[in-house]
């Protein structure tokens, strides 16, 4: 007996929520511009702007739902996202959003202290793709789009890989991974889970790292 909602229901779901979020974005926040990095301009896209901004959160509620899968990776990079991101609020003087972000990551601590191998509680699929959309939202209320992509990149390695199987089996009809994402792969190659996790977190300060210089070029 099936239970629970089919993938096209649920991302069906996404997009409009995604549009719903995006029209409040371009129509009552007035957010229509995204950075360009190593040009020092912004791109004004506006009406498109709902567009993008839904195509935004929901890649992003995906890609943070694919990461959710080893115990402590998508919260542990969750943190160094939001840290990353605190910053780039605060440079911006952006206080209701730094506020939300450190109230976020307290909570998140609590949370992580569970959530770590071998793991107590989980997040669950309500959780992870809820908690992708509002990284979405946060990095198109800063405008920096490219460093949202940037510091989250594990996130989009994870997506990206997960793509590239499915493109596998329709194209090639054979995988291009032993399993996706991309974790499920090293976890096959007999690499054990809290080393995954350490080393995907690693990366992730790397990439907070280069997303905050892209940030403030």
């Amino acid at each position: 007996m099936w239970v629970g909602m089919s993938r096209g229901t649920k991302l069906l779901i996404q997009c409009g929520l995604g549009l719903i979020v995006g029209y409040w974005l371009y129509g009552r926040m007035g957010v229509q511009i995204v950075h360009v990095p190593f040009f020092d301009s912004v791109i004004n896209l506006g009406v498109f702007y709902i567009a993008f901004a839904a195509f935004v959160i929901v890649f992003f509620a995906n890609a943070f739902n694919f990461t959710d899968g080893l115990d402590g990776l998508a919260s542990g990079l969750l943190v160094i996202y939001l840290l990353a991101f605190s910053i780039i609020a605060v440079s911006y003087l952006d206080t209701p959003l730094s506020i939300f972000m450190a109230l976020w990551i307290g909570a998140l601590m609590a949370f992580l202290y569970f959530n770590v191998w071998p793991a107590r509680i989980w997040l669950g699929d309500a959780g992870a793709l809820s908690f992708g959309a509002m990284i979405a939202v946060i990095g198109l209320l800063t405008g920096n789009v490219a460093a949202m992509f940037v510091i989250g990149g594990i996130f989009v390695i994870e997506a990206a890989s997960s793509l590239i199987q499915i493109l596998g089996w329709r194209v090639l009809k054979r995988p291009i991974f032993p399993l996706a994402p991309i974790h499920h792969a090293f976890l096959a190659n007999g690499w054990e889970e809290p080393k995954i996790v350490m080393r995907a977190l690693l990366a992730g300060i790397m990439f907070a790292i280069f997303g905050l210089w892209l940030s403030a070029m």
